[in-house]
């Protein structure tokens, strides 16, 4: 009968040769790294991605200062273009005083006539002093006082009259063609100045008085000629 005891058997705990690996701690990395892999997937991929800076080494300031820098051009174009449109649009000063000289110089003419046909012209007078001049010669061999009076005065009288006559139908004239004058001819994009049409209505006004004061001395119509008295019986 066999008394020596059995010998039990214990697991190798012999340390594995140098460049092997345990096959348990082999599987053990290998889920390791694949959880780690799937953690990696799960992952934002924009959290990793390293920031770029969108301005270039060397720059300096911020981007918006880059973009800013940029659409200063454009801006600076846009606003010569509303510089040109609105030099296009504002009405040139020069245009503006010269619009509507010829028809005040006008209305000015028109009301001098009309103030020149109400207080008499030198015109007038000379051509009265002629008349008289004439009548004198006429009546100097002799002549009826009524064809004295007729010849010296009245005539001179009626002169003056017929000359200022003259210059109110010319005052009323030239007032009348200021006013009707933009309806005629090529259309102004400007209507007419007001102070215009106010100094030739004056004109027109005084035209119109200077005839009718013309005429009423012509015609004897205000004050008539002097009359000489009968002779007195001897």
């Amino acid at each position: 009968m066999n008394t020596t005891p059995s010998s039990t058997t214990t697991p190798s705990t012999t340390t594995p040769p140098a460049g092997t690996t345990d096959p348990a701690e082999g599987s053990a990395d290998a889920v390791t790294e694949e959880a780690t892999a799937k953690d990696s997937l799960a992952k934002d991929p924009a959290e990793d991605a390293p920031s770029k800076d969108p301005a270039p080494k060397g720059a300096t300031g911020t981007p918006s200062d880059a973009a800013d820098s940029k659409t200063a051009p454009d801006d600076l174009a846009g606003q010569s273009a509303d510089e040109d449109d609105d030099d296009v649009l504002e009405p040139d000063p020069f245009d503006e005083a010269r619009h509507g000289v010829g028809a005040g110089a006008a209305a000015v003419v028109s009301a001098a006539l009309g103030v020149v046909a109400l207080t008499g012209a030198w015109t007038g007078r000379v051509a009265a002093e002629r008349e008289t001049l004439i009548g004198q010669i006429q009546t100097s061999g002799g002549g009826s006082a009524a064809q004295q009076i007729s010849e010296i005065y009245g005539d001179a009288w009626h002169t003056t009259a017929l000359v200022n006559g003259v210059f109110a139908v010319l005052a009323l004239l030239v007032g009348v063609f200021v006013l009707v004058r933009p309806a005629f001819g090529t259309p102004s994009e400007r209507p007419q100045p007001t102070w215009v049409r106010a100094v030739a209505l004056a004109g027109v006004a005084l035209g119109v008085l200077g005839v009718l004061i013309s005429a009423g001395m012509y015609f004897d119509l205000f004050v008539s000629l002097p009359t000489a008295g009968a002779p007195a019986g001897g």
